[in-house]
C-alpha cells in the first residue's frame, strides 16, 4: 500500500464532518493567520521542522510571497473577519526567516493587511525571527507600524550555538544577543513580545532559563523538540521522563522566585487549566485550534509544525486565489483540532489529567497507520510535569483557604 493510500486510512481522514454538524458542532473561525513571508532561512538549525524533518515542501515554494499574493491574503483575512463578526485578528509574519523579505516588502505586507481590514478590525501583528537580521532599519519599521517581535534564543551561548548555527557551522549567539540588546533598549522594548526556546536535554534547565531572563522577556515559550511515535525526539525514553524532569526543574525555579520574573507560557497555561479556565495555547488543553497558515505561494495550510510528521501533513489543497478560509474550517484535518475530547485516544480520554494535558501538541501524537489519535510521544513527560504543578498549586491554594 502506498503512502497516500495509507494516509487515507489514518485518523482524522475518516472524520465525518457532516455528522459533527448534525450533532450541533460548529467550527471556530480562524483568529490567528500565519503568513510565510519568506520560505528560506539564513540559518541551518539541525532540529528545524521546516527544513530538517519529514516534509520538504519548502523546496517548491517561491522564496518570497509576492505582492499580488499578499493582496489576496489580505482580502481573504478581511472576508473571514467580516463573515464572523470579528473585531480583532492576529497576524504572524513567519518563515523560514521572515526578515529575509526585506524592510519595504514587510512594510507593504503589514500596511496592505491593515488597510484591507479597515478601522473596524484590530490587527495585532507579530513577527517571529531568529534575530540575526533584526537591525535598526527593521526596528524603526516595527516601531512605526506597531509590530511586536518574538525572537528565538536557546538559552546561553553554549546551548544556543549547539543547534542554531549557520550552514557553515558557526554559531549565532553573539549576533542574536547584540540584536536583542537593541530590541530591549528603551526605544524599542515595548515591541518585545518574548523569547522562544527549544528545550535541549544537554543543557542545564536552570542555566538555560536564567540565560533567557537576562533579556527581561515578557514571555518565554519552551518548545519541546518535535518528534512522534515513528521518530521519537532526542534522548526520549519510553519508560523515563527526561523532558518532564527538565521542565519540572525550570518550573520550580520560576514558581519559587520571590517575585514573578517573566511569564512562562506553558506553566501559566497549565495553572489556568488546573483552575478550570480554558487554554489559550495549542500545546495543551482542549480549546479549539483557530490558527491557519498561508505559504509563500498562497496555499492555505495547517499549522506547519505538522511538517515534522510526514510529507504533506500540512496540505489542504486550498489556495487563497480560489478558496476562502471558511472552506478550510470544514476539512476533517482542521475540524479534528477543534472538537476537543472527541479527538483524544481512548487512553487519553480516561486519563485523570486529560482536560489539562489535552493529549499534548497534536503533531507529537502521530503514529503511521493510526494517524493522530494517539497519546503524545511526550505522554509520560507531560504527566510528570502536570501532576507536579498540580501538587504545588493545590498546596498553595490549601494554605490560602485553610483555617486562619
Amino acid at each position: 500500500m502506498g503512502n497516500n493510500a495509507r494516509r487515507e486510512l489514518e485518523w482524522p481522514a475518516d472524520l465525518d464532518v457532516g455528522n459533527l454538524l448534525e450533532s450541533g458542532w460548529r467550527p471556530t473561525p480562524f483568529r490567528q493567520f500565519i503568513l510565510k513571508l519568506h520560505s528560506r532561512c539564513n540559518l541551518a538549525c539541525d532540529y528545524c521542522y521546516v527544513y530538517e524533518m519529514a516534509d520538504q515542501g519548502w523546496r517548491g515554494q517561491p522564496r518570497r510571497m509576492s505582492k499580488a499574493t499578499i493582496d489576496r491574503v489580505a482580502a481573504r483575512v478581511a472576508e473571514h473577519a467580516e463573515a464572523h463578526g470579528m473585531r480583532a485578528v492576529e497576524i504572524v509574519l513567519h518563515g523560514g526567516e521572515p526578515l529575509l523579505a526585506g524592510v519595504e516588502h514587510t512594510r507593504y505586507a503589514v500596511n496592505r493587511l491593515r488597510a484591507e481590514l479597515g478601522d473596524g478590525v484590530t490587527a495585532t501583528v507579530r513577527v517571529q525571527t531568529n534575530g540575526v537580521l533584526l537591525n535598526e532599519a527593521f526596528l524603526r519599521l516595527f516601531a512605526e507600524l506597531d509590530v511586536r517581535v518574538g525572537v528565538s534564543l536557546d538559552g546561553d551561548e553554549e546551548g544556543h550555538d549547539r543547534h542554531r548555527r549557520r550552514a557553515q557551522g558557526t554559531g549565532t549567539y553573539a549576533e542574536v544577543r547584540a540584536r536583542l540588546e537593541n530590541l530591549t533598549s528603551p526605544a524599542y522594548r515595548h515591541l518585545f513580545s518574548g523569547l522562544l526556546c527549544t528545550l535541549d536535554l544537554a543543557s542545564d534547565p536552570v542555566v538555560t532559563y536564567e540565560a533567557l531572563l537576562r533579556f527581561g522577556p515578557p514571555v518565554v515559550d519552551f518548545l519541546l523538540p518535535h518528534g512522534n511515535w515513528d521518530t521519537p525526539p532526542p534522548g526520549w525514553s519510553k519508560d523515563g521522563t527526561p523532558y518532564g524532569d527538565w521542565l519540572v526543574a525550570v518550573f520550580d525555579r520560576w514558581y519559587q522566585a520571590p517575585a514573578q520574573e517573566t511569564q512562562v507560557r506553558l506553566f501559566s497555561e497549565i495553572i489556568r487549566l488546573l483552575l478550570g479556565r480554558p487554554s489559550r495555547s495549542e500545546a495543551i488543553g482542549l480549546s479549539p485550534v483557530a490558527v491557519v497558515v498561508v505559504e509563500t505561494d498562497g496555499s492555505i495550510e495547517q499549522v506547519d509544525t505538522l511538517k515534522s510528521a510526514y510529507d504533506g501533513a500540512t496540505a489542504t489543497m486550498l489556495h487563497v486565489l480560489r478558496d476562502s478560509f471558511d472552506t478550510a474550517l470544514f476539512l476533517p484535518s482542521v475540524a479534528a483540532r477543534q472538537i476537543g475530547e472527541q479527538a483524544l485516544s481512548a487512553g487519553c480520554s480516561s486519563c485523570a489529567i486529560a482536560r489539562v494535558c489535552g493529549g499534548g501538541l497534536y503533531p507529537h501524537r502521530y503514529r503511521s497507520g493510526a494517524g493522530f489519535r494517539n497519546p503524545s510521544v511526550y505522554c509520560r513527560d507531560l504527566y510528570r510535569l502536570i501532576t507536579h504543578v498540580r501538587r504545588l498549586v493545590a498546596d498553595d491554594v490549601a494554605l490560602l483557604t485553610g483555617p486562619g
